[in-house]
């Protein structure tokens, strides 16, 4: 049984077949062209972390591609009480044709998908989010042409989506420049292994030399989910590393701007640069529905 856990559970061909299905899928939608390629197919979701992108584009897709999705959510199910997560993915993989599960610790992820029946997408945990990056790719290539050999400047916390900034430069073949402060780095492990498979990463900790010459400068809340709590303590860390026109300004001048959503303006970003001409935010929340479907096919057809 193959699943999508992390970008290293696609080739690079399967991924740039991904993106290409989902130009085709996005072109299609936007004709009104019907494409139920997953009629009679479910997809379960299950939810342990809010969410709105994720929920949205995941349902909305499946109902596009012609099948259905179940919400899902912790607290209304027997996990929430305390089913083994062994035993939920042995039942729900018996009645449904997938399964998107949205969590924190990447363990409950992998041993769901160890017992499961049918393909299991990570819709988010604390170590990666693939699926933002696939939609982040398809954006920029939608906009500036091919990534490969092109620079991502990564400004903020070595979270789960730097970790799939650094798988992504595995399957797409991007260098990737991040600048984080001290104490908060990626994860070394998650760091060797996609520079074992050949992948560009330099590491610093001043972000006007991670956005020297970049076309593509992203970054994400200072204080993710279950972080709140560290909100003061990140805010001075982090103090210098906010994505503003000083940053923008050292990028090459055909950069875009990307955030994965919600942002903190006048924090990890200024107004001025997400709601400014170098900002691709909006069709990068809106290609999560597209990139989606073509992976929903890719796995569930």
């Amino acid at each position: 049984m193959k699943h999508f856990l992390t970008l290293l559970d696609i080739t690079a061909n399967e991924a740039r077949s991904i993106l290409a299905r989902a130009g085709e899928l996005k072109a299609m939608q936007a004709k009104g062209v019907k494409h139920h390629t997953l009629a009679g197919k479910t997809l379960g979701m299950v939810f342990d972390k809010a969410s709105t992108r994720t929920r949205v584009s995941f349902e909305a897709g499946m109902y596009q591609l012609g099948g259905h999705a179940l919400f899902l959510q912790t607290e209304a199910t027997q996990l929430g009480r305390g089913e083994p997560i062994e035993d939920s993915a042995r039942v729900l993989s018996r009645m449904v044709d997938g399964i998107m599960i949205r969590t924190h610790g990447h363990d409950i992820l992998q041993r769901f998908a160890e017992y499961s029946r049918v393909p299991v997408i990570n819709g988010l945990t604390d170590l990666t989010h693939p699926c933002q990056i696939l939609a982040d790719v398809f954006t920029y290539e939608e906009q500036r042409g091919l990534i490969a050999g092109k620079t991502v400047a990564w400004i903020g916390d070595g979270n789960n989506m730097a970790h799939s900034w650094i798988n992504g430069a595995v399957c797409f073949g991007y260098k990737l420049c991040i600048a984080c402060p001290e104490g908060y780095c990626p994860d070394d492990r998650m760091l060797a292994a996609a520079c074992d498979l050949g992948a560009d990463v330099e590491i610093c900790s001043d972000p006007i030399t991670a956005a020297a010459g970049a076309d593509l400068v992203t970054t994400d809340v200072w204080a993710s989910m279950g972080q709140e709590e560290e909100q003061a303590e990140r805010e001075k860390a982090f103090a210098g590393f906010q994505v503003d026109d000083r940053i923008m300004a050292e990028a090459s001048p055909n950069a875009v701007f990307m955030h994965c959503l919600p942002a903190h303006r006048g924090e990890e970003v200024s107004a001025s640069v997400i709601d400014g001409p170098q900002s691709v935010v909006w069709d990068e929340a809106e290609n999560r529905l597209h990139a989606q479907k073509a992976l929903l096919e890719h796995f569930l057809k």
